[in-house]
């Protein structure tokens, strides 16, 4: 296995810190219930909208889908109608991760004690929300502490959703890290891409909703954050 020589982790977050998106999905379809709309995700149906990156994106791209007439007349992704459901959904997520209903991915703990203990930057490079990983971190204060993050780069902080590298560029450029000296960790397909697209190294780690993806971009494919502990130094 490749071993990489690095100054910084940048992590994505759903799938890669935690398996969050069940979670997602059940908040998706509570909020179409209170709102009255006759939606429900499956899992597999939520499977494919993964394909679209970004929660208010996703909206937009199944009411495309199921009500193309409705969509011509919304606004995109800020449309007030979107931003409301996605904004409800934010908060029931943020209430079941507090109740303790996300688990951390096997072996982030002890990547990020190994990071820390190397001296290495950590940062969060997702297109998720700020509140949904402020969330993460209030559920996990121990194994996530916020102050050992130099940056958290989230959906607000870019203009272009992966994968697209803009969220890999930012995170870089406030890192003050040239490509090759940071290693990104993600678990979809368009996450990889995103970070090839910045020049930065990645290794993947599925997730239970993008087991089936095209990982084949990735430096390393591994089965969990576990492998990756060997893999990092300075």
């Amino acid at each position: 296995m490749t071993r990489f020589s690095i100054d910084a982790l940048l992590l994505d977050v759903d799938g890669t810190l935690a398996e969050t998106e069940e979670l997602h999905r059940l908040s998706f379809n509570r909020t179409f219930a209170e709102a009255g709309l006759p939606w429900s995700w499956s899992v597999e149906t939520y499977r494919r909208l993964l394909a679209t990156t970004g929660g208010r994106e996703r909206i937009l791209a199944w009411i495309a889908e199921v009500e193309p007439e409705r969509a011509a007349r919304l606004e995109g992704p800020n449309d007030p109608f979107v931003a409301a459901l996605h904004a409800r959904k934010t908060e029931l997520y943020a209430e079941g991760v507090a109740r303790g209903e996300v688990a951390l991915c096997p072996g982030i703990p002890e990547l990020l004690a190994r990071a820390r203990e190397l001296g290495l930057a950590l940062a969060i490079a997702t297109t998720t929300s700020r509140a949904n990983v402020e969330a993460l971190f209030g559920a996990h204060p121990e194994a996530l502490p916020r102050a050992a993050f130099a940056t958290l780069v989230c959906g607000e902080d870019t203009k272009r959703k992966k994968p697209d590298p803009e969220v890999y560029r930012l995170a870089l450029e406030r890192l003050g890290l040239p490509p090759g000296r940071a290693l990104a960790v993600e678990d979809s397909r368009n996450g990889v891409l995103a970070a090839k697209g910045a020049g930065v190294p990645v290794v993947a780690i599925p997730s239970l909703y993008t087991a089936g993806d095209d990982l084949g971009a990735a430096d390393q494919v591994l089965a969990s954050a576990f492998e990756l502990l060997p893999l990092v130094g300075r």
